[in-house]
């Protein structure tokens, strides 16, 4: 055969080949599935505000607490709490419309000791027979750039008023199964002796500055 004749041949023969491979990996790719859209993130709902951006909350009771905090013969700092807390607070876009109104039900006091729990209830101490309650109201509230809060206002503790000025934090915002929800958390000290509680700070047997740290969980007002 003659030799350019087999090399046409050959060329003819490779070029029907590749355009054969070519329509069926065209065909291959035309049969495959499109990919599907990315799925759009969820969308998280937030409380509803009033125009001012003002929101209010009262006072979740079983989720809230206060804790404080008083040196024990000058070694340990002892820790107790209050278990009965209500009120209610507003949280706004602009912090100095945001306000505090919390009452604290003194006999609820727990260091998880029922004697000590008694002592703390009887005139030494708080007096819950003739002081049942102290109380807090917050009369201004500014914010940091970095979003701490420094709430100012009157304590009433033992039948005596005092300012005070607490620092805090918004520690969440949510909306869970329809239900808005938000939490601060409130640290500030005080002298007991202010407030007419005296017991022990003579001899050192217990410190007079107590730290109170504070922690409401409120439920969104309809």
């Amino acid at each position: 055969m003659n030799r350019h004749l087999f090399s046409i041949t050959s060329i003819a023969s490779l070029t029907a080949l590749t355009a054969i491979s070519l329509a069926g990996l065209a065909a291959t790719q035309d049969t495959k599935p499109a990919p599907k859209p990315a799925t759009a993130p969820a969308v998280v709902a937030t409380p509803t505000a009033s125009a001012e951006g003002v929101r209010a909350y009262n006072v979740d009771d079983i989720h809230s607490s206060a804790m404080f905090r008083v040196l024990h013969a000058g070694a340990g700092q002892f820790w107790g709490r209050f278990n009965g807390i209500a009120g209610t607070f507003t949280l706004a876009d602009d912090a100095s419309k945001s306000a505090f109104s919390i009452t604290v039900d003194v006999a609820s006091v727990d260091t998880s000791v029922d004697q000590l729990d008694g002592h703390l209830k009887g005139a030494d101490f708080f007096n819950v027979a003739e002081f049942p309650t102290m109380s807090f109201s917050s009369r201004s509230t500014t914010s940091s750039s970095t979003g701490v809060l420094e709430i100012s206002g009157d304590l009433t503790l033992h039948g005596v008023t005092k300012p005070v000025t607490a620092v805090g934090e918004i520690t969440g915002v949510s909306d869970m199964s329809g239900t808005a929800r938000a939490g601060v958390e409130v640290v500030f000290t005080i002298k007991r002796s202010d407030f007419g509680m005296n017991y022990g700070v003579a001899k050192g047997m217990l410190g007079d500055s107590v730290r109170i740290l504070v922690n409401i969980e409120g439920v969104q007002a309809k």
